[in-house]
């Protein structure tokens, strides 16, 4: 009988501690404002079904401590935004304007990194419409 009351209190010990240790941890969503970005999820599909019609997409790389755009239509776009996020450390999300320019690539540098995963997306208004294209990164 005592084996089994043992057995119990140190189970329900198991349990609170599990439960004290699951409250402790950060759950962090990718961007504060994640159910209002939810629902504009139908103009982002919009974009990306426009992005995916043209024939030249944007190529995104990362060199030394920055992220390289390469795109020859940059001379035509309106409007742009470039951003860069880590999924696990919202600290390490930036944000950069595009500029139109006659040349075919823009460098934009990463004033804080660490290596790991970053999702790396570029939204465009060009000729009227508007563009999004997102990629995974591994820095």
């Amino acid at each position: 009988m005592k084996w089994v009351l043992a057995a119990f209190i140190f189970f329900a010990l198991f349990i609170g501690t599990l439960v004290v240790i699951s409250m402790r941890q950060d759950i962090g969503l990718v961007s504060k404002n994640y159910y209002q970005d939810e629902l504009k999820h139908g103009e982002k599909m919009i974009r990306q079904t426009n992005a995916s019609l043209l024939t030249e997409q944007p190529i995104f790389t990362f060199e030394n401590n920055s992220v390289k755009v390469a795109y020859p239509h940059f001379s035509t776009i309106e409007t742009g935004e470039l951003r860069v996020q880590r999924p696990s450390d919202e600290r390490l999300d930036q944000e950069f304007e595009i500029t139109a320019g006659g040349m075919d690539s823009q460098s934009f540098e990463l004033k804080v990194w660490e290596k790991g995963l970053y999702r790396v997306s570029l939204t465009w208004k060009m000729e009227g419409k508007e563009y999004y294209v997102e990629k995974l990164m591994v820095l």
